[in-house]
């Protein structure tokens, strides 16, 4: 299985989720395009504590913690979607950078990037005051480019009618809730690992 982690929103819990689906999955873990530091590939590589996961090194690693256009800008680099391609694994995570329509130049966004990889989609929708907006106009995005998409995962602390309006209107089976949690450890993200294993059996079944 090879999937695409994205968000509606900066810090909507990409990189946890994505530690989860490569402990859940038994996958490789890459992301392309890295802006500024610590790198998402080494917090990652913390948390997973199976021992068949190879971690493959970013496309683009940028400095700034900033937008990947304005980064690369700022290191004398041009993201050229051409030279972004995806490692030769049959099980494999793949972790944008912010939300869809996060620009990687000029003309290209995070989105399109997708659209080149040709990979389902699992969104990740954090739980705050505004996410049904964030999460429906993500969802519509997706739906006009008809970019598949595997499920949603909600993050951080129930909220009920927010949960049921956007699973209703996006269509999409929720694979995962994750609370906020005080301590991300390893042994945290095997036990949500294992809850989504198991969420993943009963759909395919």
């Amino acid at each position: 299985m090879r999937i695409f982690v994205t968000a509606i929103h900066t810090d909507s819990g990409k990189t946890l989720c994505s530690a989860i689906l490569t402990e859940a999955l038994q996958a490789d873990y890459w992301k392309p395009v890295q802006s500024g530091y610590p790198r998402d590939t080494e917090s990652v590589k913390e948390l997973v504590s199976n021992t068949t996961s190879t971690f493959y090194p970013e496309q683009y690693l940028l400095t700034e913690p900033m937008s990947p256009h304005a980064s690369a800008r700022i290191d004398g680099v041009t993201i050229d979607l051409d030279q972004i391609t995806l490692p030769d694994a049959n099980n494999l995570v793949v972790e944008g950078a912010g939300g869809l329509m996060v620009p990687l130049n000029d003309e290209e966004y995070i989105v399109d990037l997708i659209e080149k990889l040709q990979i389902p989609v699992i969104l990740i929708s954090n739980l705050y005051l505004g996410s049904i907006n964030h999460s429906l106009l993500s969802i519509n995005e997706l739906k006009r480019r008809n970019i598949p998409v595997a499920g949603i995962i909600f993050n951080g602390d129930s909220n009920p009618e927010s949960e049921r309006i956007i699973e209703a209107h996006s269509g999409y089976p929720v694979l995962l809730r994750v609370p906020t949690l005080k301590e991300v450890t390893p042994e945290t993200v095997k036990q949500y690992a294992a809850i989504l294993a198991e969420n993943l059996s009963e759909l395919n079944k």
